[in-house]
């Protein structure tokens, strides 16, 4: 049996195996996407892409903190298919529970499959500027935004402020070039950095070449 260990940093649930970054399968036997399934001692294992999840690349580029937890309640915007939700899924567990937000109703039907099969999903057609849209959500742990527009972090700001906790965390994929084309993407970085620090500290920060280009992600914690 190849070695395994868990992550550096301590991220619960997340394991190297055979080079790999890999999450404890949720649903043993069962792919999401194309990944790989590997059996250990800790149960079935998949891969987890960072060519196709931001947190993965992250994770890969040495990001050291990593908040989430076994049975979070976590509010995603911008859940798209399901590659990155369903290995939150894996993590958070059957306890755990993902409002995921999604605004076009072609991509949400792709993951409705998934969420039914896992059953801590749940997906919402709605648009993540408008939170008011989707009042009934409880309390969350963590919100995380991945979201291609030029105000994202604001979108982050205001679900945060409507749905996270007093104690909670907050991550986010910054896509430079959705919001200025025309800036260099640490220049977009720094301008956004400063508009989260107003709300949150920042616990964590990497760029994502090679895996997503002109990407950061940053990791947050709600300040007091």
């Amino acid at each position: 049996m190849a070695k395994i260990e868990e992550r550096v940093g301590n991220f619960e649930g997340v394991f190297w195996f055979k080079k790999k970054i890999c999450t404890k399968n949720l649903i043993p036997g069962k792919k999401v996407y194309d990944e790989f399934l590997y059996n250990s001692k800790y149960g079935e294992l998949r891969t987890w892409d960072p060519r196709r999840s931001k947190p993965a690349a992250a994770i890969h580029k040495g990001l050291h903190h990593f908040p989430l937890k076994k049975d979070m309640k976590i509010l995603y915007l911008g859940i798209a298919s399901g590659t990155t939700s369903s290995h939150f899924s894996d993590i958070i567990g059957k306890k755990g529970l993902i409002y995921g937000i999604e605004i076009s109703d072609r991509v949400l039907r792709e993951i409705l499959t998934v969420a039914k099969k896992r059953e801590n999903i749940v997906p919402l057609l709605a648009d993540g500027r408008k939170p008011e849209t989707y009042p009934w959500i409880e309390k969350v742990d963590l919100v995380y935004a991945d979201i291609a527009v030029k105000d994202q972090s604001e979108v982050l700001i205001r679900n945060c402020k409507k749905f996270l906790k007093p104690d909670g965390f907050a991550m986010i994929a910054i896509k430079s070039r959705s919001i200025d084309v025309t800036k260099k993407p640490g220049e977009v970085y720094k301008q956004e950095k400063k508009k989260l620090t107003e709300y949150f500290h920042i616990t964590d920060f990497v760029e994502l070449n090679p895996y997503e280009k002109d990407h950061g992600f940053i990791v947050l914690k709600r300040k007091s």
